[in-house]
């Protein structure tokens, strides 16, 4: 007899799940061989691993003699890059169990630094995300001054989210065809957070996820941290292969599937409404739940808006389906305001879920998300407009400065996925540091270690002088040749 109830807990896969094996590191590592000193590059590049979350901290590092092996290198080599790691504070040795993961006193992982602004006068290109005109900010907190007033002398917990916001968000999915009530919303503190609160209730240690390769990195990190197991598919510039992601759901049937269909980050591509119809089915068929981010949907900047994902669904179909949506990508990420959409006893559970590290969000912040979204036709059009501006102002400047260059012009979204012809974007990036100019290599959207060294994400979110500098500067860098480089960035303790 079929289980009734489609929120059962998952199965959780219980191990360890704190000790990096051997071949597991060496496939995240350059080859040593050639290297001079071998143990340096080593210790340089498994620190630059900690500093950007791709080894996470507090893991026991593989044996000495399994890396070696691994490795094809020598044990005193592998002896050698540990000591430097425990004496730069990246590692440090329990006794009789082995080295561990640390992060020196002072350092900061590559995940805070990516989203704070540059401390010096660097161009930023590293982050996707458009700031919000003042003088509507403004406005909006003028309007919403009273309504607060209202709420003030009560407690102001709203762990499913401020009433009146979950109804203006489950309109908004209705207009676009997926009707929607109230109860099916929850308000979450962005969309990282309403993708955490799913990946803590649905799934466990061990369990597969299968993400798009490449992908969003801050989703990558979060499913790291919950120790799940990526299974990739891939997204070439002609789109998702829809038949490996079909298989991939029977063959592997994974806990859960995070896909962006809508202007898909970084590459920018709209998945056709046919794959989705095809995804739905499999997914349905395989019991996973499909769940799909939609901050970039409203950034259409040469295609209608996209309808949900969802919406696509035959009857019964949706109930497998989370949609996360957010404020930061269309309006402000400054607001830290973001929603998921799945069936009501699912947003029930998880609003339970959030209970223990968050009460509900700031009540400020969501009466801004609600005056906002009312003005959604005096906001968006404008900024759609303005995104297609510094679209052609950097895709003319690529054109004349770089022309060896190569990418496929995104329908929306807010980033060129830049192809530049060799592996040299780590590199760049980090010879773009002394010419004034911040930017993300290929490799951190990467699912696997070692690919996309070729590509290169720019964002049009900065105004179109800013970006014709950043592009000659980054000629300029290119100009003055690259040093050999791994994927890998140097921390700041080495020479």
């Amino acid at each position: 007899m079929a289980d009734s109830n489609p929120f059962r807990p998952v199965d959780r896969v219980h191990h360890a799940g704190r000790t990096l094996g051997g071949r597991q590191l060496a496939a995240m590592l350059p080859d040593p061989v050639g290297m001079k000193p071998a143990y340096r590059h080593l210790a340089q590049a498994i620190s630059a691993l900690i500093l950007d979350g791709r080894i996470a901290l507090h893991v026991r590092l593989p044996a000495e003699r399994e890396l070696a092996v691994a490795l094809n290198t020598s044990r005193p080599t592998i002896t050698s890059a540990y000591d430097l790691l425990r004496e730069s504070g990246y590692a440090h040795s329990r006794q009789g169990s082995g080295t561990w993961t640390a992060l020196p006193e002072g350092a900061t992982p590559s995940g805070i630094t990516r989203v704070l602004a540059p401390l010096d006068t660097a161009i930023d290109l590293a982050r996707a995300a458009p700031g919000l005109p003042a003088q509507m900010l403004i406005d909006a907190l003028a309007q919403v001054a009273p309504r607060l007033a209202e709420h003030a002398h009560t407690p102001g917990y709203h762990p499913y989210g401020l009433p009146e916001l979950r109804t203006a968000i489950a309109e908004r999915f209705t207009q676009r065809g997926l009707a929607t009530v109230p109860e099916q919303i929850l308000v979450t503190s962005g969309a990282q957070h309403a993708l955490t609160l799913v990946i803590g209730l649905l799934s466990g240690p061990g369990d597969r996820v299968m993400v798009e390769n490449p992908s969003y990195p801050n989703a990558l990190e979060a499913m790291r941290r919950a120790r799940l197991r990526p299974v990739s598919v891939p997204v070439t510039d002609s789109g998702w292969d829809v038949e490996i992601i079909e298989s991939t759901l029977r063959q592997m049937v994974p806990q859960l599937a995070f896909l962006i269909a809508d202007f898909h980050n970084p590459t920018g591509l709209l998945m056709p409404d046919h794959e989705r119809v095809r995804i739905l089915r499999a997914a349905q068929r395989s019991g996973t739940w499909l769940v799909i981010d939609e901050t970039l949907a409203d950034l259409a900047l040469d295609v209608p808006a996209p309808p949900p994902f969802a919406s696509h669904a035959t009857p019964g179909g949706a109930g497998q389906v989370i949609t996360i949506g957010s404020m930061s990508k269309t309006y402000w990420g400054g607001l830290r305001v973001g929603w998921l959409r799945a069936p009501s006893q699912l947003v029930t559970e998880l609003a339970g879920q959030r209970i223990a590290s968050d009460l509900g969000g700031s009540v400020v912040d969501q009466f801004l998300a609600l005056a906002l979204l009312a003005r959604v036709e005096e906001l968006v059009p404008p900024r759609l407009e303005q995104m297609r501006e510094q679209r052609a102002a950097l895709t003319a400047a690529l054109a004349e400065h770089i022309p060896q260059w190569t990418w496929r012009l995104p329908p929306g979204g807010l980033s060129l996925w830049v192809d530049l012809g060799e592996p040299i974007a780590s590199a760049l990036a980090e010879r773009a540091l002394d010419y004034g100019v911040r930017i993300e290599g290929g490799a951190y959207f990467a699912t696997d270690p070692g690919i996309f060294e070729q590509r290169l994400r720019i964002p049009y979110t900065t105004p179109p002088d800013t970006l014709r500098e950043a592009v000659h500067r980054m000629a300029a860098a290119l100009a003055d040749g690259l040093p050999p480089s791994s994927a890998t960035r140097r921390p700041h303790w080495v020479a």
